[in-house]
């Protein structure tokens, strides 16, 4: 391709919408434009480099047996509603009316459309394992659609669906899938952490996210950093451990005037106690009842956990009117004290404390040396906070740390949950009607793009890797005047394009220095340049643009080389 023909409208300037590096430099680089909040339109050196990660992914899923599909984007509403996920999946589902006002989704993921299919088309246990995929976009209306390509309304995904006969043939396609995640973001050229996660809106029992690691991520994850302990997990799934009961002398409840202090900060410093010594109290409202989480004060509530606990489709907190109705007092002076109507749910660490410190459900006051069991009653313990790096594995006992990272892949174990909302059976071997074991397995194929980007970059644009650049190499002539130069220049481009090399020769009418900033920006792993040394000595300046080494070589040792590091970039 000639530059010159080429569809890359470089900004020297980046746009006040971007706000992380990937979004800055595919706008300033030409590779996206948007179309509306959180909806963008892909440019050729874009779609270049999604048809780069697709073929990575069509191949691994290929690999191990999958076979590509493509489905609808408009779902009808009945599979959903059959599912019972029409009601429950929440805002982010976007609804729509046909002319007929028949209810339809534009699918955000397809679990009820491929239970569907399969249903009618498979009977028997001969006919499994099955795994169907796609790679279509999808659609989530994001509250806050944000981070250009990172969180996005329409984007790009692949998603397999695997039907078993059993949990041991659902265990076997689950490390399938797995191991072959490990290698599409390996051949991507990402550093990444598989981590265990929750599984949310989708359902299942185990479920693992693949985090590219990245200061720019959402997502939190620790891991152990015990290099014979593999545990790792994103923090909304993280277990804390559970510690031993402290031993200490149990002390009278006492009632102490605290007036105006409200926060944790402010109770710990005024009572001259630290923030760990406070039970905090937090209500929620679920579809059915209010709930009061209890949590040290050094800690936050884990809702995705806390949602677990309790099993409800809706968690949200309770307006200050239904505290104050339930308690008497005004916020910041609840607790958990001779509540009534409200299931109390107190963390690990909270049922061990001694001689806490709570809100004594009274203005301007707080309970001191709270004892749960003596004082209060909890109706459920469990596991409802975040962890923390720091703190004890709960594998081990090493300790974890944790990093940022940005989700591209996540795989689940859904086992029967759509197979039998949907009523979709086979025959065993033994003649015996069975509902299938279900899996689903899904990458962010635009996001891996935009993760790739975030963590292959530098002060001057993209540092792609190989595998995934739009092209291999850049041929800049230094003066598109001077016909030797040119000439050459278009006897190498023929070369490489004969010998499978992509490579685009950079024929504008531009100043060299122009021409090598654009180079850089847009990221190709290698640039060639054609001037004067080689008219003078018969070399050619090779550059690779990652490590910034340069190379000088003949004409003919140019090929070679460069097909060598095409091919390094290439391996797994």
């Amino acid at each position: 391709m000639r530059a010159s023909q080429l569809l890359i409208p470089t900004l020297r300037e980046t746009p006040a919408e971007a706000e992380v590096i990937s979004h800055k430099l595919l706008l300033r680089a030409g590779y996206i434009r948007r179309s509306a909040a959180g909806v963008y339109t892909y440019l050729p050196l874009a779609q270049r480099v999604l048809s780069k990660i697709k073929r990575i992914v069509r191949e691994e899923m290929d690999r191990q047996g999958g076979q590509e599909i493509l489905m609808p984007i408009m779902q009808p509403a009945e599979l959903w509603q059959e599912s019972g996920r029409w009601d429950v999946y929440g805002p982010e589902l976007f609804r729509l009316k046909d002319r007929h006002g028949r209810d339809f989704a534009l699918g955000p993921t397809h679990e009820e459309i491929i239970t569907a299919l399969v249903k009618s088309e498979l009977s028997s246990y001969k006919q499994l394992p099955l795994l169907l995929y796609q790679i279509q976009n999808k659609y989530r209306d994001e509250r806050r659609p944000r981070f250009g390509l990172l969180r996005g309304r329409e984007f790009i995904m692949k998603d397999l669906y695997s039907f078993d006969a059993d949990e041991a043939g659902l265990d076997i396609t689950y490390r399938k899938m797995y191991d072959a995640y490990v290698r599409i973001f390996q051949r991507c050229g990402l550093r990444f952490r598989p981590v265990e996660a929750d599984s949310g809106a989708i359902g299942g029992s185990d479920t693992h996210e693949f985090m590219v690691l990245a200061e720019s991520g959402e997502a939190l994850v620790v891991f152990c950093q015990n290099e014979n302990c593999s545990y790792a997990a994103n923090v909304e799934k993280a277990q804390s451990s559970e510690l031993p009961k402290p031993v200490a002398e149990l002390l009278p409840l006492e009632e102490a005037h605290t007036p105006g202090q409200k926060t944790i900060a402010q109770i710990s410093k005024y009572l001259g106690l630290p923030e760990s010594g406070l039970i905090k109290t937090l209500f929620y409202e679920t579809e059915s009842e209010v709930v009061a989480a209890l949590v040290r004060g050094d800690h936050d509530v884990n809702e995705i956990k806390l949602q677990r606990v309790i099993d409800c489709a809706r968690l949200e907190l309770a307006s200050e009117a239904i505290v104050t109705k339930l308690t008497g007092a005004p916020l910041g002076f609840a607790g958990p004290i001779g509540l009534k109507n409200v299931l109390v749910i107190a963390d690990y660490e909270v049922s061990v404390m001694v001689n806490a410190v709570t809100g004594a459900n009274k203005a301007d006051y707080h309970y001191k040396n709270v004892c749960p069991g003596r004082d209060f009653k909890a109706g459920k313990i469990a596991d409802i906070r975040f962890v923390k790096a720091g703190e004890p594995c709960p594998v081990c006992g090493g300790v974890l740390a944790e990093a940022k990272g940005i989700e591209v892949g996540q795989v689940f174990k859904l086992g029967d949950k759509y197979s039998k909302s949907l009523e979709a059976t086979f025959q065993d071997e033994n003649g015996k009607t069975r509902h299938y074991v279900m899996g689903c397995y899904g990458i962010g194929v635009s996001r891996t793009m935009a993760a790739a980007i975030e963590q292959h970059n530098d002060l001057n644009g993209i540092t792609w890797p190989a595998a995934i650049a739009p092209f291999h190499l850049v041929i800049v002539p230094v003066n598109v005047k001077d016909q030797a130069l040119m000439d050459i220049s278009e006897v190498l481009y023929r070369s490489f394009l004969e010998s499978g090399v992509e490579v685009v020769l950079d024929d504008r009418p531009e100043r060299p220095g122009v021409k090598f900033k654009d180079a850089d920006l847009v990221g190709y792993p290698l640039r060639l340049t054609v001037g004067k040394k080689f008219l003078e000595e018969g070399l050619l300046e090779l550059r690779e643009r990652r490590s910034g080494k340069t190379h000088f070589l003949k004409e003919e040792e140019i090929l070679s080389f460069i097909k060598d590091f095409i091919k390094s970039g290439m391996a797994l």
